[in-house]
Parts: C-alpha cells; structure tokens; sequence
C-alpha cells in the first residue's frame, strides 16, 4: 500500500551511499547507519527515473511517450545471467569496472533487477537498486558500473537514441567532451551553487 504523498517510484528504484568494504559485489553494501540517497538527489546528478508497467512494456502508452520525447528510437532487450549470458564471467567483470558513456545509458527492468552504481558531486558511490518497473537514465559523462545483486538476474530493455554505441571508456577519461560537459551542468554548477549559498 503507497502512501498518499509517497513517490510509487521508491518502491522499484531505491539509491544509498556504499560502505568501502571489498565483500562481494552483488551484496547491498549498506553503511553503518544506513544513508540513503533520494530520487530527488539522484536528479540533481543527472540521473533520472520512472516507474512503468513492466508487465505490458511492449504495449505500454507511457513508455512510448517517453521514447517519443527523448528520441530513443532505438530498442534491445538484455537478459544478464550465468544460463544466458554468452561470456557471463568477463561480462560482469567488465560491467563492474568505472566507465563513462558519452551518450546517454537506459535502462529499464522488466524482470529481475540489478545495481548500478553511480558517483556524487564529491566521487562517492551511490548504489541505485533498480527492481522490476524501474528505468532510470544515466547522462552521458557520469562514471558508474554495473552489477547484479544475489539473485544474479535481470532483464533490461536498453534504449538509445539511433544507432547504439555501448562502447564504455574507463576511468580516467576525462579529457572526453562529454565528461566535461557533465561536469560542467552538474558537479561544477552545484559546487557554485552552493558557493553562492555560503555567501549569502
């Protein structure tokens, strides 16, 4: 049952601050107390979320509007798990490493679910636990990775606005056009900000 004032979002897509512990990757990695992070703060990095009706995605008038309006005219599904994975191993491993885009990524979980790990304004990691229902978009510049959690399954549709290039550029890139301009609209912009809060 939602609460009246309640974001429906929250209940398929919930974000926290990371501990530093090297235990496995798939495991929450909660920080003692445990910090979370709101979709509100996940917005001023850039990121974006909705919830959808995961059960109807291929017919679903909301997630076409969303399409419409952003472009992304380009569709694939993605099933990450050992049984269907081809390379599942390597795959992973590469998924976990930090990476840039320099387009935006989007990702939206129709079954299963998964964490993808973004950094803050200050290059701490937020885990985002996207669940069945959840899509969210990360912008082009931002660093993040990418692992399931202990169910070791998810099914993504992955969109992108024509042509897709998955081709991730490790940390450190940046020198990339698109890492300065994420930086530019959103680390740098929020550090004035707050400047300018200081000074008032």
């Amino acid at each position: 049952m939602v609460a009246p004032n309640q974001d429906t979002r929250e209940e398929v897509i919930q974000a926290w601050y990371m501990d530093d512990s090297d235990e496995d990757q798939r495991l929450p990695h909660h920080k003692d107390p445990k910090e979370f992070v709101s979709l509100d703060q996940l917005a001023e990095l850039g990121v974006l979320s909705w919830r959808l009706d995961a059960d109807n995605y291929e017919t679903d008038e909301e997630l076409k509007k969303i399409r419409e309006e952003r472009g992304y005219s380009y569709m694939d599904i993605i099933e990450v798990c050992p049984e269907k994975l081809p390379n599942y191993e390597q795959k992973i491993k590469n998924f976990f490493e930090e990476h840039l885009h320099t387009d935006e990524e989007i990702r939206y979980c129709v079954a299963g679910s998964g964490y993808f790990d973004v950094r803050d304004q200050n290059d701490c990691w937020i885990r985002v636990w996207v669940k069945k229902g959840g899509m969210i978009v990360l912008p082009a510049g931002i660093y993040h990775r990418f692992t399931l959690d202990t169910d070791n399954y998810i099914k993504a549709m992955r969109l992108f606005v024509g042509d897709p290039i998955w081709t991730p550029f490790n940390r450190p890139h940046d020198h990339l056009p698109a890492r300065k301009e994420y930086l530019k609209a959103f680390v740098h912009n929020e550090a004035s900000d707050h400047a300018v809060d200081a000074a008032a």
